[in-house]
């Protein structure tokens, strides 16, 4: 067994399949970040549940995504099932103690757990770029769209601000051209597009508020563990985008609100980013690099990042250099890519001259990884190959009724159930709309009443004592006129843009 200031994760075997000893991550350098990979049913879920139930024990707070719906078993007690109780004595598990960690469930759906939510603000022009796919020129009217925001005090909270926002943005989009360049309705129409099209997946169910606190994902239970917060991403990973984005989002929050701590005893906080190629793919440089920056510092704030994926490829080599700690599972070698992958991730590791790591890693059973973590002064300890421990908790999913029970009694029940609606940018715009209306009314008004009186025709034809209908009257009615129909306008353009959010919008339930 492993001591109070490491997590154990099992034992390593000698040549001749012999325990040779424990194998432990410690607790001090759970902040510097790792890599779970292996092929599909090669036990990385198990991995994970392992490293999430140990440092919740440890009393550090947990957030992971269940991706299958599997991962939710660490909330309930283990079963001592005979192949567990095998592979706990083969790695010297004694006690095996079966216990459930304390867990909050959340799922943005607000059906598997507590709803989540982030406003348009919080997420920021880049990251929302990011979610609706946008062309380089979209993503700049994107970030004018937010700049005007700021300086006008418009509160974007959800996707009805940002719409009545686009929609103020195309009525000005000359004015808005001449201070920071070209703003074309086409763009403001395809980003509008991109909004319905993430409405239609459940955007409208994460922008929001209550929005999420980051001290919610951060608690311990009363009797010190750590909780973990299980995100339920079975259907959010219909959305590849959405989920990714939203834990990008998670982890950008985190860097900006957490303070410097330096290198703590234990990480404040541990985040499993599973399925983690949905973030890289396709990522545009600048995401990249602010990736990297994030995974980079935030470590100094005492969290730790642990990238889940089949394939070390998946993670680019600028991130993948910041991973302390590995747990390696099997991996096939048959096409040039997949042994491309092995290589990549043999050369990672600190060699062991008792195997050959390539061809290790394609041998390893169900249950098996090569194990590499810091040990002391920060130095990568030589690989080993390792039996995995059994968890605590369950293998596999709860059932809806044991779930609802702990939602029910969750810490933050009723928090976030019910969706808040204040002013915002959409109401706000929607009242200068109609005070536009109202003040263009007036002037029409007062321009009829006072035209209609009786006048002398001017006589002497000097037009400057006596405006008649051949002096300055008709300008000023012209003028009036251009008025009113510029007011018409406007009216169109708001009744449309009304018509058009509420259309959006129209299956919210905060309505």
């Amino acid at each position: 067994m492993a001591a109070d200031d490491s997590i154990f994760l099992g034992a390593s075997r000698k040549p001749d399949d012999s325990y040779q000893q424990a194998e432990a991550l410690l607790l001090k350098y759970g902040n510097r970040h790792g890599l779970i990979t292996g092929a599909t049913g090669t036990g990385k879920t198990v991995s994970l549940q392992v490293l999430a139930e140990g440092f919740s024990r440890a009393g550090v707070p947990v957030f992971c995504a269940d991706i299958k719906g599997d991962l939710s078993g660490i909330g309930a007690k283990g079963e001592e099932k005979d192949f567990l109780v095998k592979r706990a004595a083969e790695v010297r598990l004694d006690p095996y103690a079966l216990e459930a960690s304390p867990v909050i469930f959340w799922d943005i759906f607000g059906e598997q757990g507590h709803p989540i939510r982030a406003t348009i603000s919080e997420m920021g022009p880049l990251l929302l770029s990011r979610l609706m796919n946008l062309t380089e020129a979209q993503e700049g009217v994107m970030n004018i769209a937010f700049k005007i925001a700021d300086e006008e005090g418009l509160l974007l909270l959800d996707m009805k601000d940002l719409q009545a926002l686009l929609v103020n943005i195309a009525e000005r989009a000359e004015e808005i051209s001449a201070r920071y360049g070209n703003v074309t309705k086409p763009s403001v129409g395809a980003i509008q597009r991109s909004l319905l099209v993430l409405e239609q997946q459940g955007g409208t169910k994460f922008f929001g508020e209550p929005a999420l606190r980051i001290a919610d994902i951060m608690r311990t239970s009363t009797n010190g563990r750590g909780v973990v917060s299980v995100l339920a991403a079975d259907k959010l990973m219909m959305n590849p985008r959405l989920y990714s984005t939203f834990l990008l989002w998670l982890l950008s929050e985190l860097f900006e609100e957490l303070p410097e701590i330096g290198d703590p005893e234990k990480p404040r906080l541990v985040f499993f980013f599973d399925e983690a190629h949905l973030l890289f793919n396709e990522a545009p440089k600048a995401l990249l690099n602010r990736v990297e920056q994030v995974v980079r510092l935030i470590r100094s704030k005492g969290v730790g990042v642990y990238f889940i994926s089949q394939n070390p490829l998946d993670v680019p080599e600028t991130v993948l250099a910041q991973l302390g700690n590995r747990v390696q599972h099997a991996l096939r070698a048959y096409t040039p890519r997949e042994q491309n992958a092995v290589k990549t991730a043999a050369d990672t590791f600190r060699p062991n001259p008792d195997f050959n790591t390539f061809a290790a890693i394609t041998n390893l059973s169900t249950g098996e990884a090569l194990v590499s973590t810091l040990a002391e002064k920060g130095v990568p300890s030589v690989v080993q190959r390792t039996l995995i421990r059994p968890p605590a908790g369950r293998i596999g999913p709860l059932t809806v009724d044991e779930r609802q029970k702990l939602i029910n009694a969750s810490p933050v029940a009723g928090q976030y159930d019910q969706m808040i609606d204040r002013e915002s940018a959409y109401e706000v715009l929607q009242k200068k709309a109609a005070q536009g209306q109202a003040e263009a009314g007036a002037a029409k008004e007062q321009e009829a009443d006072s035209t209609s009186g009786w006048r002398l025709p001017d006589i002497l034809g000097g037009g400057s004592s006596t405006p008649g209908p051949r002096g300055g009257q008709p300008r000023a009615r012209q003028t009036v006129a251009e008025a009113a129909m510029k007011s018409v306008v406007r009216s169109v353009g708001s009744s449309l843009g009304r018509a058009l959010v509420r259309g959006i919008l129209g299956s919210l339930s905060k309505r």
